[in-house]
């Protein structure tokens, strides 16, 4: 019987992998194919990431499963949380992919607070603060460089941005969204009110999908240039469960209980 593989592209802020995987006598077999570095530069004053670098990277890892003859059935890519890209109506980045590092941000706090408490938005988002969290970047954005919200057509977040590439097109994957700390946990989608609020352009927020969602097939262009066609599925990125000490527990009964075998040791699911 030919053997399914799977595709993984993990991206953190100072690398990233592709990880294959594949069902072998009932075991989770992962190999990791390829790797390469990431990290901040420094660009005109701010940290921004390199995401055509990046997405040359996704694509020489994609190179490899032909070179290895493991074709993937479908694949999907995961980034670290809350950064984004402006794309214009002709799906051309607006600015540069600024990191959550960058400075930018300093006060954006109290911008937000003139609309809404901290409180209310708390109780409205169930998101901590995080001074980087996309709701204080777009804040930023709107006071030092008003001109691109009116210029973007869409907002993508990372992981969101590279599935665009590769597919054409423009969704956003839920657990990931939720770091924006604009969506309702309740409707599980935008916080129309709140945006409102804001003054940030509705236009911007693409459609939420859950994880899971099959997006569709590598673009002609990709696929000439990787070598082979694969769907491409919207991983979760986030993990959304219950407070810190019950997902403690959680932990601990999943690694007493459901552990499965890897290359002969134990796969253990990262709660």
């Amino acid at each position: 019987m030919e053997t399914t593989y799977y595709l993984a592209v993990d991206i953190g802020a100072s690398s990233g992998r592709h990880m294959l995987s594949h069902l072998e006598d009932g075991k989770l077999v992962l190999e990791e194919i390829y790797r390469f570095p990431n990290g901040m530069t420094e660009k005109n004053g701010h940290k921004v990431w390199d995401v055509e670098r990046l997405f040359a990277e996704i694509l020489n890892g994609m190179k490899q499963c032909v070179r290895l003859g493991k074709i993937p059935h479908s694949m999907g890519i995961d980034t670290w949380a809350v950064d984004y890209v402006l794309l214009d109506g002709q799906g051309r980045r607006i600015g540069d992919a600024a990191a959550y590092r960058d400075g930018r941000t300093q006060g954006m706090d109290e911008k937000v607070y003139a609309h809404i408490t901290e409180e209310e938005l708390y109780r409205r988002t169930g998101i901590q603060k995080q001074i980087f969290n996309t709701i204080y970047q777009l804040a930023a954005v709107k006071e030092q460089h008003p001109k691109w919200l009116e210029q973007a057509d869409c907002l993508l977040m990372m992981p969101d941005y590279f599935h665009f590439l590769l597919t054409g097109k423009k969704v956003q994957e839920y657990t990931n969204a939720t770091t924006t700390q604009l969506v309702s946990p309740v409707t599980k989608d935008w916080d129309e009110q709140l945006i409102r609020q804001l003054g940030y352009p509705r236009r911007l927020f693409q459609e939420i999908r859950m994880p899971g969602y099959e997006l569709g097939s590598l673009r002609g262009e990709i696929q000439k240039e990787v070598g082979f066609s694969c769907k491409v599925i919207l991983p979760p990125t986030r993990w959304l469960g219950r407070p810190r000490r019950w997902r403690r527990c959680q932990r601990r009964r999943k690694r007493r209980s459901i552990s499965a075998p890897a290359h002969g040791r134990s796969w253990e699911p990262n709660g």
